[in-house]
């Protein structure tokens, strides 16, 4: 099969599949398979082609962990054997406890941060979330479940509005049929998003509801507890998923912590109010802590900051800058 021929053009965009990573491939190259990845497990991996899923077979030398889900890689077209992963047009990632990296999926288009409008609803962990969008480069969108359980959700409607400079905030139902019309505006052929969140706040759920049909593409799911509105780890594998109309959502497990290291970028674009007033200090290294002439600390001097969102970004920045910094060995 040519990856040329017109004749598989709208399949492969179905896919996922743009110039970008057509032109990646080479002349030697054209009889191969191109294979999106679905589903990475320890030893093994899936993904779908254009005729649907397929079980790939990983190179000498290679193990799961080097792919993402989400990937589009080139296989032989009788075995799926994979024999090259192509670039990635974004790339999201975890930093784990340890210092290490885990991929958390690839070639995303928009983030969907799910919480609920209950205990989980935690603005510096939702910054923490938003930071790590802001340094893949992928548009975030905020995604409030459970608004039917709270006596009044629109405390949880004004926190989430002044998280982010031009945040979109959708409420929705993840069980009710209208949740895919709600969300629609970020799917569409070939689109493909994430959802990231705490467990037990209906991403699975809301996976369910926005799949293509139900069954095998069907993931589990568990109740929260009521004491703590802490859901079980019901998903345990990040898998792909086509979408009812078009697209594909990437849901992942529920994460209880998530680690800052590398994410300067991302923190400047959830805080760009305060990052636009460090421009202004009289010193390009102010520490916006005690120097004189300093815009940031003037702006929160007279209100202009929030003092409490002050003081999350200092908390972020500090324990990045800490992260990031290298480690010394022993001499």
């Amino acid at each position: 099969m040519a990856l040329t021929e017109p004749t598989h053009k709208a399949a492969l965009i179905g896919l996922g599949w743009s110039s970008f990573f057509g032109d990646q491939v080479g002349e030697d190259e054209a009889s191969l398979v191109p294979v999106r990845i679905a589903h990475v497990h320890r030893a093994r991996m899936s993904g779908q082609s254009i005729n649907g899923a397929v079980d790939l077979i990983l190179p000498a030398n290679s193990i799961s962990g080097d792919y993402a889900v989400g990937d589009f890689v080139l296989a032989d077209p009788g075995d799926f054997l994979v024999r090259r992963r192509l670039a990635r047009a974004s790339l999201l990632t975890r930093r784990m406890a340890d210092g290490s990296t885990q991929l958390s999926g690839a070639n995303i288009d928009t983030l969907f941060i799910v919480t609920s409008c209950n205990g989980d609803f935690n603005v510096p962990r939702l910054e923490r979330y938003l930071a790590m969008a802001g340094q893949a480069e992928i548009a975030p969108v905020l995604v409030l479940t459970k608004a039917d359980t709270a006596n009044d959700a629109a405390p949880f409607l004004a926190q989430a509005a002044e998280l982010a400079r031009d945040l979109p905030v959708v409420v929705v139902d993840p069980r009710a049929p209208d949740a895919l019309a709600k969300l629609q505006t970020w799917f569409g052929v070939g689109k493909t998003v994430a959802l990231t969140g705490s467990s037990g706040v209906g991403k699975s759920t809301l996976v369910n509801t926005l799949a293509a049909s139900g069954g095998a593409t069907a993931q589990l799911t568990g109740a929260i507890r009521v004491h703590d509105s802490t859901g079980r780890h019901t998903t345990t594998a990040r898998s792909l998923h086509p979408v009812a109309g078009g697209g594909w959502v990437l849901d992942s497990p529920g994460i209880r912590t998530l680690h800052l290291g590398e994410m300067a970028e991302g923190l400047d674009v959830v805080f760009a109010e305060i990052i636009e007033l460090a421009t202004q200090c009289k010193f390009n290294d102010c520490t916006h802590s005690h120097e004189p002439s300093c815009a940031v600390l003037a702006a929160l001097a007279r209100g202009s900051i929030d003092a409490k969102r002050f003081s999350r970004w200092r908390k972020l920045h500090d324990e990045n800058t800490a992260a990031s910094a290298p480690k010394r060995g022993r001499r």
